[in-house]
């Protein structure tokens, strides 16, 4: 079991994340002036450890689902000089999670083993509670656990694709940690990256367009309703802000090869690309191969 008061020891999930970073301006005071002060850290974490620290709350007896107190954390990415900051909202999220968890298709004794019916009680009184309080609270991170939702590659083109290789050894601060064979002192591998980042004017343009497209040539359905979704909680964010699409683990449950010639953004911009021009046979084709692609990594979460 990995050791819960070392998060570099606990492995990451294999989750994707759609992430906003905002400008300071849309931060009221007083916490611009403290993502002010944070953006000016040289220890900034990045997303392993987030992703690793939450999970120890999780590995702890009794384990924590949620936080006592919403984190002071956050990204942040400066761009064109301009500095963006995403909150990790890691209670908010936890919140969200559980609630979701709760309402999906695991077996009562499932969730039970999981955590306890009188814990999750407890957890969901305390959001109620704090709803109340915070009733236009919005997550800036969302996540994905065994895929990306296909409705997410709408928001971004091939061009704004970023891919770096993993590397198997150096001295890369964002690595794993914690692999089978490491020994002591040994420098900790690099992983691949593999994340889309667009301007927010960008990705309510093309999820509009993505959207016109669907409704003009087939009826509504499960993608239409998934970008009306998406569409709505990019409306809460500062039009100047920034979307990442980011692999987050996945990149551990794919192999290089399949890393380096994804084309998911691009097999979308050509579906939808066909449905306008109406072909819907190229569109069809476009929307199968991305759907083929990510069926099978779902499918990994059942494998031996």
């Amino acid at each position: 079991m990995p050791d819960p008061s070392c998060p570099s020891s606990v492995p990451v999930p294999y989750a994707s994340y759609l992430r906003v970073y905002e400008p300071l301006a849309a931060f009221p005071e007083p916490e611009r002036s403290h993502w002010a002060r944070y953006a000016c850290r040289t220890d900034l974490p990045g997303a392993q450890q987030e992703l690793r620290s939450s999970l120890a709350d999780l590995v702890r007896v009794p384990p924590a689902p949620v936080p006592a107190r919403e984190s002071g954390d956050a990204f942040v990415v400066t761009v064109d000089g301009t500095v963006l900051v995403c909150p990790w909202r890691t209670r908010l999220r936890g919140w969200l999670a559980l609630e979701e968890l709760v309402g999906g298709t695991l077996p009562a004794p499932v969730l039970d083993a999981m955590l306890a019916p009188e814990a999750r009680a407890r957890v969901a009184a305390e959001h109620e509670r704090w709803r109340e309080r915070n009733p236009d609270a919005r997550p800036w991170i969302r996540g994905a656990v065994w895929q990306v939702p296909l409705r997410w590659f709408a928001l971004f083109s091939d061009e704004e694709r970023e891919y770096e290789p993993g590397a198997p050894g150096g001295a890369g601060t964002g690595g794993t940690g914690g692999g089978a064979g490491e020994g002591a002192g040994e420098a900790v591998a690099r992983p691949p990256v593999l994340r889309y980042r667009t301007p927010m004017v960008q990705a309510r343009r093309r999820l509009a367009r993505a959207l016109k497209a669907l409704r003009e040539a087939i009826d509504e359905g499960p993608m239409t309703e998934g970008l009306v979704e998406v569409g709505r909680w990019l409306e809460e964010f500062h039009p100047r802000a920034l979307v990442e699409l980011d692999y987050g683990g996945l990149v551990h449950a794919l192999a290089a090869e399949a890393l380096e010639a994804d084309r998911s953004a691009a097999d979308m911009a050509v579906g939808i690309a066909a449905l306008r021009d109406g072909d819907e046979e190229a569109a069809q084709a476009a929307y199968g191969r991305l759907a083929e692609r990510w069926r099978a990594v779902r499918d990994l979460q059942f494998a031996n």
